[in-house]
């Protein structure tokens, strides 16, 4: 079928109609969320555009520190504009750039109170007359380093609700990933998927860009209970804790006569997670001697992707504890991380376990 009868199908499930039909399920639903998540998918579509136009449009030059006061329509006018009519001016870098477009669409959508992003040192308070129920937190371009080698990159969000109507602080996102109302990414690679959970399991949308929609491809996401892969950056082995260098012993030495997992390996999280959850087996970045309390951060990067795992049937866990009942006491803190299909977790927490009782 051709892209022009694509575009009077009306069998094609888009993500907005995906999302007012959950809401259709809650009669007390004023439409909030819906709107919030069209301003998150559109700032999705921008940055896949800027992404696929990186070398071309010089994008991964030198910060700059322009500030535009303006509408996030005319905001992205401007950077269009930016981006492909001028010359020998300096380009905001593609991360510095994604950031400036996710926290303009979330303020833009009234819906928001507060906003931590992985770029900003300090929370973002939405002003009063912009404000809604809901808090994000998100990493706007996670693995922005392996864009020069063109490998898969993403944006990672997770969705809170405000329990108040009082003035906003950071407590208001200071709470266990338990509590969140949604979580996704968005991978920008050979195509561009979108990953959503709102607490009733996972689905996946592609992007068509003959219809600039993104298209219900993968319904109801569930990750194998075991896979044959595992994923993690061995050339950290050698500080290792006593579990993980165990495990993955295990992994390459098994001892039961089961086949050897295969190692995989990207380096951007959103790419390695998403692998793990179409194809079973486990991502590991756990804590070392260097990174004592873990490299990765607890709101914006293991709380979403340990809720969409536990979504699809996995399990995430930290090395003590199951990750989502993690309480951050500031916004970047880092935890190790261990998630993936339900078996092979389970496998390291027996590990773990069996250490703390030596």
């Amino acid at each position: 079928m051709d892209h022009e009868a694509d575009a009077f199908r009306t069998d094609l499930m888009t993500i907005t109609r995906f999302v007012l039909n959950e809401q259709s399920k809650y009669p007390e639903s004023r439409g909030d969320f819906t709107i919030l998540l069209s301003n998150i998918v559109l700032g999705c579509k921008f940055v896949c555009s800027a992404v696929n136009k990186a070398g071309l449009a010089k994008l991964i030059g030198l910060a700059g520190d322009t500030n535009i006061q303006a509408s996030f329509f005319l905001f992205l006018f401007i950077y269009f504009l930016t981006f492909f009519l001028s010359c020998g001016e300096e380009q905001k870098k593609l991360d510095v750039l994604s950031n400036d477009v996710f926290v303009k669409a979330l303020v833009s959508s009234g819906r928001t109170s507060v906003l931590v992003s992985e770029e900003d040192e300090e929370a973002t308070f939405v002003e009063s007359s912009k404000r809604g129920k809901y808090c994000v937190v998100f990493d706007p371009l996670d693995g922005s380093s392996n864009i020069d080698c063109g490998v898969s990159i993403g944006t990672i969000f997770g969705i809170y609700t405000m329990e108040h109507s009082d003035e906003p602080t950071t407590k208001d996102v200071l709470k266990p990933g338990n509590e969140m109302v949604a979580a996704g990414y968005c991978m920008y690679g050979s195509s561009c998927m979108l990953v959503l959970s709102t607490g009733t399991g996972v689905h996946g949308f592609t992007l068509d860009p003959s219809l600039g929609e993104f298209i219900l491809t993968h319904p109801d996401i569930k990750i194998p209970k075991k896979g044959n892969i595992y994923s993690v950056n061995e050339g950290n082995a050698q500080n290792w804790d006593g579990p993980t260098t165990k495990y993955v012993e295990r992994c390459k030495y098994p001892k039961d006569g089961s086949p050897a997992k295969s190692l995989r390996y990207v380096g951007s999280m959103v790419a390695d997670v998403h692998r793990t959850l179409l194809y079973g087996g486990i991502f590991l970045y756990p804590a070392d001697k260097k990174s004592p309390n873990g490299k990765l951060r607890v709101l914006y990067e293991v709380f979403p992707m340990a809720f969409l795992m536990e979504q699809a049937g996995g399990q995430a866990f930290t090395g003590k504890k199951r990750a989502l009942d993690l309480v951050p006491k500031k916004i970047h803190e880092r935890s190790p991380i261990f998630l993936g299909s339900y078996d092979d977790v389970e496998e390291i927490k027996a590990l773990y376990a069996a250490e703390e009782n030596n």
